[in-house]
């Protein structure tokens, strides 16, 4: 029987939707441009790599058949709508950690620039340099699931979460589907 929310549910949709669109805008806006002595640092690999999963995230289809029918007519659009909800939040969820990884990469980025002040690497650059890596791994390091799932539930407390799923729920669709 079909609980009256399924207006609510769609805009629950449209709300994920929308900041996971927004997530994906602000990792397009990250960019860089290596020289090729540059290419494979760490920080210039992470960006690239940032850039490759939300293309693959962007591409990954909506899963469209359902794991369990519903088992009434009335119930069809009910479990749809929570299929796209735990679609959206787990495209939203990923995309957010790359958004993480790109950030973090672009402060190396912006650190390495301040370093060298537009010169090649010198021994006198080196120490600061092994820093800013070691900074960008440790700011890799802390984007963990739980971390993702603390921002969005302390975020999200103004809308409707009743059907939000949990954090093994977004971790085993994108297993499965993303």
């Amino acid at each position: 029987m079909a609980d009256g929310f399924n207006d609510t549910r769609a805009h629950r949709v449209a709300e994920l939707m929308h900041d996971y669109q927004n997530i994906q805008r602000r990792i397009a806006q990250f960019q860089a441009t290596p020289s090729s002595d540059e290419y494979h640092e760490v920080g210039y690999t992470t960006l690239r790599n940032a850039h490759a999963e939300a293309r693959a995230l962007l591409s990954a289809p909506f899963p469209p058949e359902m794991l369990h029918p519903p088992t009434a007519a009335n119930e069809a659009a009910k479990r749809q709508l929570q299929r796209m909800i735990l679609d959206g939040y787990a495209r939203r969820f990923k995309a957010q950690k790359i958004n993480h990884k790109a950030a973090a990469a672009m402060k190396w980025i912006n650190k390495r620039n301040s370093i060298l002040q537009g010169q090649k690497p010198r021994n006198c650059h080196i120490p600061q340099l092994q820093q800013a890596d070691n900074t960008l791994r440790n700011d890799l390091a802390a984007i963990t699931d739980s971390r993702i799932i603390n921002e969005f539930r302390a975020a999200d407390q103004r809308y409707w979460l009743v059907d939000d799923p949990t954090l093994q729920q977004i971790l085993g669709w994108i297993r499965t589907n993303l």
